[in-house]
C-alpha cells in the first residue's frame, strides 16, 4: 500500500538514471512538451508514493501499450515521434457549469503538481513502478463545477490517424474512449499525469496529459486526451465495447478474477526478464486501504 514517505524519485533510484533521463527519453523516440504551462518539474513529493523502486525510464518508455501507434509494446516509442502536442486542447462538456474548449494550458492552470511513484498493472500481468508528475483529477472537475446530476465522467483520446498509425485500422472502434464513476474520479488518488521521472511525458506515455487511475489496469488510463465529458449514464468503454465477457467497466486490479484467458493472480515487474520470479498481484493493486470503500455492497466479480 502507498506510504506517507518524503521521498522524491530522485532518493529512490540510481543516479546514473535519473541523470540521463534526457538522454533515455530522446533514445527511446520520444520528444518533450514545449511550452510553459507542461515544463514545470519542481513537483512536490506526495504522501500517496510508494516506497518500491521505480523502472527506470528507459523501461517505462519503450514498453507500452498505445494501439494508435500500433499494436507491439515496442511501436509506440517508435512511432509517435510524430504526434503534435502543441496546441493541444481538451473539449469539457455535459452537467457541468462551464463547459467549453479549452487550451491545456488554461485547464491545468494552477494545478498543484505532485510527484507520485505509483504501481502500474497491466491486464496482461506485466507491471511497473512509475514516479509520475501530475495533479488530482478532481482540480479540473472542481474548475469546471460539476451538475448535481453528473455520476460519471467520461474521456476520448485524440483522433488523428494523419500522425496515429494505428488508427489507419479498422480493427479498433476509434477514438479510444474510457470512463469513471464521479466518486472514482474525485478520489485524489486518480491524477492526470503530465510528466514522468522530473521531466514531461513523452509522446508514447500519453503526451501531453493522460489519466492514472493506480488501483486499476492500465487501460483505464486513458492517454492523450481531448475530451472529459460529465454523464448521468454509464459511458462506453473501449475495451468493454470490444470484449465484454474480458473486460469490464470497473477493471480494478483483482488477483481473484482472472482474464478468461489466463490468470491475474500473479505479476511480473518489466525489466526482471521472463526468468524474473512472478510476484502475487494485491488486490487494488495495493491501494485498498485508500479505495475499498468505494465498492462497499458491491460483488466485485460480477462488477469487474
Amino acid at each position: 500500500m502507498p506510504v506517507k514517505s518524503g521521498l522524491k524519485w530522485s532518493d529512490v533510484t540510481p543516479r546514473s538514471v535519473w541523470m540521463n533521463r534526457r538522454a533515455l527519453m530522446i533514445g527511446a523516440g520520444s520528444a518533450l512538451v514545449a511550452g510553459p504551462a507542461l515544463a514545470r518539474i519542481d513537483a512536490a513529493p506526495s504522501r500517496y508514493s510508494t516506497d518500491e523502486t521505480p523502472n527506470t525510464l528507459e523501461e517505462i518508455s519503450s514498453y507500452n501499450n498505445f494501439y494508435e501507434f500500433g499494436f507491439d509494446k515496442g511501436d509506440p516509442a517508435r512511432n509517435a515521434g510524430g504526434l503534435t502536442i502543441d496546441p493541444w486542447s481538451v473539449t469539457v462538456d455535459g452537467l457541468v457549469d462551464r463547459p467549453g474548449n479549452y487550451n491545456l494550458g488554461d485547464l491545468i492552470k494552477d494545478a498543484p503538481l505532485e510527484e507520485r511513484i505509483y504501481r502500474f498493472r497491466c491486464v496482461e500481468a506485466w507491471s511497473m513502478v512509475i514516479p509520475w508528475i501530475g495533479f488530482e483529477l478532481s482540480h479540473i472537475l472542481a474548475k469546471v463545477g460539476v451538475q448535481p446530476g453528473a455520476r460519471y465522467v467520461a474521456f476520448e483520446t485524440l483522433l488523428r490517424p494523419s500522425e496515429m498509425p494505428g488508427q489507419q485500422r479498422d480493427n479498433f472502434p476509434w477514438p479510444y474512449v474510457e470512463g469513471l464513476r464521479l466518486d472514482e474520479a474525485m478520489h485524489p488518488l486518480t491524477i492526470m499525469a503530465t510528466g514522468l521521472y522530473g521531466d514531461e511525458l513523452p509522446r508514447q506515455n500519453g503526451a501531453p496529459m493522460r489519466l492514472v487511475v493506480p488501483w486499476k489496469y492500465g487501460f483505464k488510463s486513458i492517454k492523450s486526451i481531448v475530451r472529459i465529458s460529465l454523464t448521468a449514464e454509464q459511458p462506453p468503454t473501449t475495451w468493454n465495447k470490444l470484449q465484454p465477457s474480458e473486460y469490464g467497466f470497473y477493471a480494478n486490479v483483482n488477483p481473484g478474477v482472472d482474464h478468461p484467458r489466463w490468470s491475474q493472480a500473479s505479476e511480473r515487474r518489466v525489466g526482471g526478464g521472463f526468468l524474473a520470479p512472478r510476484i502475487d498481484t494485491q488486490m487494488f493493486n495495493g491501494y485498498g486501504e485508500e479505495v475499498a470503500h468505494l465498492y462497499a455492497g458491491q460483488d466485485l466479480t460480477v462488477d469487474f
